[in-house]
């Protein structure tokens, strides 16, 4: 009489390990797609860069050159370097651009 229960536990707890290996599977092999982040707030992870990293700078003061302001706008959070949010940054000290009226 228990064996026949034994024998569906043990055939039901190897289709549970193997479709959670088949799900890690599928998901490792999806390494191109983005991820999913599990929150919508979440802040997006700082992109590495040869010569420039997130370290908490957040204004244009701090900063040394355009380009190294332009990768802190784009990749680290709370910067504070684009007052008129048209995604150039520090366009008074660093980033100069002519504009026409």
């Amino acid at each position: 009489m228990f064996r026949p229960v034994i024998c569906l536990l043990i055939a039901l707890a190897a289709w549970a390990v193997y479709s959670r290996y088949a799900h890690q599977q599928a998901a490792s092999l999806q390494g191109d797609s983005e991820p999913v982040l599990s929150e919508p707030d979440t802040p997006r992870p700082s992109v590495s860069h040869p010569l420039f990293k997130c370290d908490g700078r957040t204004r244009c003061s701090q900063m040394t050159s355009c380009q190294e302001a332009t990768f802190f706008l784009q990749n680290c959070p709370d910067t504070q370097m684009d007052g008129d949010n048209d995604g150039v940054p520090c366009e008074r000290q660093l980033c100069t651009v002519n504009k026409r009226p």
